[in-house]
């Protein structure tokens, strides 16, 4: 479990980056309170972080189950903005071992990280007296504690903590890496050691740096509220909470992540300087892909909700988007990426509701909570889903393929000449394009591609398109 697994692809992919999307939001459960995150456990089920200390579970029809998954209302804290219940991450292994891992702030007012397993007798309850402590980190003041995590495609748990609160990280958290404050950490909660209710992992990217603490994935960082992994390539997302002018989105593949990157605060807020006393040159910091501003950048914001890049199969022209929210302006944003000028470009939209959370079902369908009106909603696309203008006969073989590739149009128009075949990366750059001919089965040579995984998209008249996963062996 401890190796990069294969990527694995779901049958069906989709990429559209240039159309602006009409965002419609359709009620899935309300009744709730205070719900700031939302996860799944690999099945049909909608966990809930109510912030007060209860995980809720919504049933695939939207009904709420009764029962609290877990009730640790008790040993939370939830005075103050910031504090409570935070965060949830199931185990990779949690169909056979039942654990799941919370992230709250204690009656002391301080992080912990704990183990939590489900009961043997009814698996919709979790036992509450099994909790087994993984971490625990001081916190000098009630806000900026982060919050979030989650497990890595390597089976690793990351947590994101916050610069210890307060403004302007008076102390230097972030950037003091003897802190893990400020920080993406990474732990293998799978294995003890006689110190440690955890162990480090061997390629966590500090190991032998006396100045830096193992636990250490990336810093500099204010207040990660939410981060995410982009099932498809294992890219990370960390939506940055800003101090005074700046929200802001950071991007990287797996590979940047592990060298251990520096994300800047707070010497930088987004990409101005903000107190550069005693930090380094601007090249050793990695800077976000996008945000917006808080004043000047249409609506008045003040606080980034971080969400998931879109892999799911139900609206086909938003496949590929990062979807982001703001606390204050109530609006809804998607990043979507732009192949001509090689940039990703920002969208918002107005809503209402005080965005806390987006989350993924288990097919990569996407949800946001309002904790203010108690409600869970799913993100739709009002132009077309995936039923109403695709290709449906169209088959490929053989996949895996070493250097030819067959293309089985089946009963789509074969006089259609004018359709195109294109390859895509899974960085979404075109890497293979080929005009259709007449033939009903059609090969095409695909030798020149590296050894790894494509996606195929097939497109014609009317934006008829078949995408598809192409596996070159």
């Amino acid at each position: 479990m401890k190796s990069l697994t294969t990527l694995i692809i779901s049958t069906f992919l989709f990429i559209q980056y240039s159309q602006s999307q009409s965002l419609e939001l359709e009620l899935y459960a309300n009744g709730l309170n205070g719900p700031v995150s939302i996860k799944h456990a690999g099945e049909d089920k909608l966990y809930i972080v109510e912030q007060s200390g209860y995980i809720k579970i919504i049933n695939s029809n939207g009904t709420i189950e009764a029962t609290p998954f877990l009730d640790i209302d008790n040993i939370v804290i939830n005075t103050g903005f910031e504090r409570g219940l935070l965060g949830l991450a199931f185990h990779p292994d949690y169909s056979t071992n039942g654990y799941f891992f919370v992230n709250y702030i204690n009656n002391s007012g301080n992080t912990v990280i704990s183990r939590f397993t489900r009961q043997a007798s009814n698996p919709l309850i979790a036992d509450v007296n099994s909790e087994f402590n993984i971490i625990s980190i001081n916190q000098p003041y009630s806000n900026h504690n982060g919050g979030d995590l989650a497990f890595g495609s390597d089976g690793y748990l990351y947590i994101a903590t916050g610069d210890g609160g307060s403004g302007g990280d008076p102390d230097n958290y972030s950037q003091n890496t003897q802190s893990l404050l400020g920080k993406l950490l990474r732990l293998d909660i799978d294995t003890t050691t006689e110190t440690h209710n955890y162990s480090i992992p061997s390629d966590n990217p500090f190991i032998g740096d006396t100045t830096v603490r193992d636990e250490i994935w990336a810093y500099g960082l204010r207040n990660p509220w939410k981060f995410s992994f982009d099932r498809l390539n294992g890219d990370i997302w960390i939506a940055d909470v800003g101090q005074n002018d700046y929200e802001e989105i950071n991007h990287v593949t797996a590979i940047e992540a592990s060298t251990g990157l520096n994300y800047g605060w707070r010497c930088y807020e987004g990409n101005l300087p903000y107190n550069t006393n005693g930090c380094s040159t601007p090249s050793s910091y990695t800077f976000p892909v996008e945000g917006y501003n808080h004043f000047g950048d249409g609506e008045s914001k003040c606080s980034i909700t971080g969400g998931y890049r879109y892999r799911g199969t139900e609206f086909p022209n938003i496949y590929g988007y990062y979807f982001f929210a703001d606390y204050c302006s109530e609006e809804i944003g998607y990043l979507a990426f732009d192949e001509a000028i090689n940039m990703w470009t920002k969208t918002l939209q107005d809503f209402n509701g005080n965005w806390s959370s987006f989350g993924e079902d288990v097919n990569g369908e996407l949800y946001v909570a309002d904790p203010t009106s108690g409600s869970i909603y799913k993100i739709t696309d009002t132009s077309l889903s995936i039923n109403d203008n695709t290709y449906s006969t169209i088959s490929i073989y053989p996949n895996p393929s070493n250097n030819y590739l067959s293309i089985n149009f089946g009963s789509v128009d074969t006089n259609n000449i004018s359709d195109k075949i294109s390859i895509f990366d899974l960085q979404g750059k075109l890497t293979k394009s080929i005009q259709r001919n007449s033939d009903i089965i059609q090969t095409i040579n695909i030798s020149e591609l590296s050894n790894g995984i494509y996606i195929l998209k097939i497109t014609g008249p009317n934006s008829k398109q078949y995408i598809n996963k192409l596996v070159k062996i």
